[in-house]
């Protein structure tokens, strides 16, 4: 029996034993795909250098400060909580050193690796990059939208640096169409192979949509209020409480004292708005189908995994344009892009899915009937993975 490929990630939204708290979308495309790899974690968590080891790096002939890093072990693989400078100073540089902590390390491994990931092409391609060249190895990167263009508009600096990483990859995956894109509009088109392979939810049971819903509903942690463009949706129901429309928007999520006094005080005097608090997993699905419309503009925004487990759930979406899922549906009366900066743009998406209910719910019943979910589905999102990760490692396609 042929060994399973052994697949290093180095990624820094895994929960590991520095913080347990992130994000579970590269949990899931490992969980998924562990019967056909050996997957090793490198799981990273970055703190700040001290202020006065910073400026003596700065001053010329100083030298560059020293990688300090701690390592701990965990189910997973390891977990290193490291230090450099904030603001992105010699963002490159320290990374560089983390990539040659990795590689030692695999080099003292019974078993090297047969490719390494990057789980964004900005951070951890970096670091991932220079390790396969020291242990000599294939690598592949994700591209997480939020952060990848936001660094890449930040640093034209390294953009040749970026550029070379990109066009390197053995492979290039990217959550939506619209941030491999993004990032091809600003490095070039790859000659490689690039895969489209949305992240799993495990809230992929098709619920019919039906008529006569309570309204406008939005989710999100309200610490992110921010981000999740809270400011935005209120501003557009103002516009639409001027022209005589008082359409109610439920809030689910919660946050501490800080951050629902914060929501509150955005929403000020609109009484069409209700904080619900958190729902259990169990039962965001059914939430989402009794409401007339889900409703996120987010400011910024990698995938988004609410809005497939709304279309699942029979609800139609208002999203962020260039931003989330934009790119996997086309004149979709069920989907509507707007520009999150754009109150007047989300008023009238809000308007339209009110006022075209059952049309939009019925155009969203044939894109569930006619299979469109299952580019989302978890058995899709498994083969497609399977299949990028084993023309990276060179075993052929699945």
């Amino acid at each position: 029996m042929t060994r399973q490929p052994i697949i290093a990630h180095l990624s820094a939204d895994f929960p590991d034993p520095f913080i347990e708290r992130k994000t579970p979308v590269i949990r899931a495309l490992l969980e998924l795909t562990k019967d056909s790899f050996t997957h090793r974690v490198v799981s990273i968590n970055r703190g700040a250098v001290a202020p006065f080891r910073t400026a003596l790096a700065a001053i010329k002939g100083a030298g560059t400060p020293e990688l300090e890093y701690e390592r701990r072990a965990f189910a997973d693989g390891v977990a290193l909580s490291y230090r450099a400078p904030p603001r992105g100073i010699m963002h490159a540089t320290m990374l560089r050193q983390l990539g040659n902590v990795i590689a030692q390390d695999m080099l003292r491994e019974k078993q090297l690796p047969d490719l390494l990931i990057g789980h964004k092409l900005t951070v951890e391609g970096i670091a991932v990059a220079h390790a396969a060249a020291i242990v000599d190895r294939p690598y592949a990167l994700t591209i997480q939208g939020n952060t990848d263009v936001k660094i890449l508009r930040a640093r034209p600096d390294l953009r040749p640096l970026f550029r070379r990483i990109f066009h390197g990859a053995a492979q290039v995956m990217s959550f939506a169409p619209w941030s491999l894109e993004a990032i091809e509009a600003r490095l070039g088109s790859r000659a490689g192979s690039s895969t489209i392979v949305p992240p799993p939810t495990e809230l992929d049971a098709i619920l019919p949509p039906k008529t006569g819903g309570n309204g406008l509903l939005t989710i999100f942690h309200l610490h992110g209020l921010k981000n999740k463009n809270l400011s935005g949706l209120v501003a557009a129901l103002h516009i639409l409480e001027r022209r005589g429309r008082k359409i109610s928007l439920a809030i689910v999520g919660d946050g501490n004292d800080a951050d629902r006094a914060a929501a509150k005080a955005l929403v000020g005097d609109l009484e069409n708005v209700t904080f619900e608090g958190a729902l259990s997993r169990d039962a965001i699905g059914e939430r989402l189908n009794s409401a007339s419309a889900f409703v996120l503009p987010s400011r910024r925004e990698s995938f988004g995994l609410v809005f497939t487990e709304a279309l699942f759930a029979g609800c139609p979406i208002i999203y962020p344009e260039g931003r989330a899922v934009d790119g996997y549906f086309k004149d979709s009366a069920f989907a509507l892009f707007v520009d999150p900066m754009k109150a007047d743009q989300i008023a009238a998406a809000i308007e339209r899915m009110i006022d075209h209910e059952a049309e939009t719910k019925s155009a969203l019943r044939r894109w569930q009937d006619a299979g469109g979910p299952q580019i989302f589905a978890r058995t899709s999102i498994k083969q497609n993975y399977t299949r990028a990760l084993m023309e990276a490692v060179g075993e052929g396609s699945v």
